[in-house]
């Protein structure tokens, strides 16, 4: 079984979504249901996929791993949670960092599986806040990284 890494099109936005929202609930589940399914759609056809390059892994025609990014940011990277650590959101974030020197992106502070992920390849912790200023109300971290 071979995975398959290639750049998505419209057409596989409600996958994405999909693949976003079953990871976003298994991870955060005191943030679960914060949208409905037809607004995660909606904000990957409508939002991420005018404003960033979105990538995914997929293997036997099922998407497992998505990541969205551009100019210095990672926006999303969401890995099916059956498939997590076999390389996949590696292989991702790699992409992501071979178009670009720098990249940032915020993460949850509780989401401590995230935060071990970023930092072994090579993002630092810049800044933390209280969660005033992000839409869940969840204190974050913010990373860096560079090339």
């Amino acid at each position: 079984m071979t995975t398959v890494f290639r750049k998505l099109c419209r057409d596989d936005m409600a996958e994405a979504a999909s693949v976003h929202r079953t990871s976003f609930d298994e991870r955060l589940p005191w943030l679960a249901q914060l949208h409905t399914p037809e607004e995660d759609r909606g904000y990957w056809r409508g939002h991420l996929f005018a404003t960033c390059d979105i990538w995914g892994a997929e293997r036997d025609g099922t998407l497992l791993g998505v990541i969205a990014f551009r100019k210095d940011w990672v926006d999303q990277l969401y890995i099916l949670p059956s498939v997590q650590g076999q390389g996949i959101g590696s292989r991702l974030l790699d992409i992501a960092k071979g178009a670009h020197p720098r990249l940032f992106l915020w993460t949850f502070q509780r989401n401590t599986a995230a935060r071990r992920f970023y930092e072994t390849r090579g993002f630092v912790a810049t800044e933390e806040t209280d969660g005033t200023g992000n839409e869940e109300k969840e204190p974050d971290v913010l990373y860096r990284w560079t090339a």
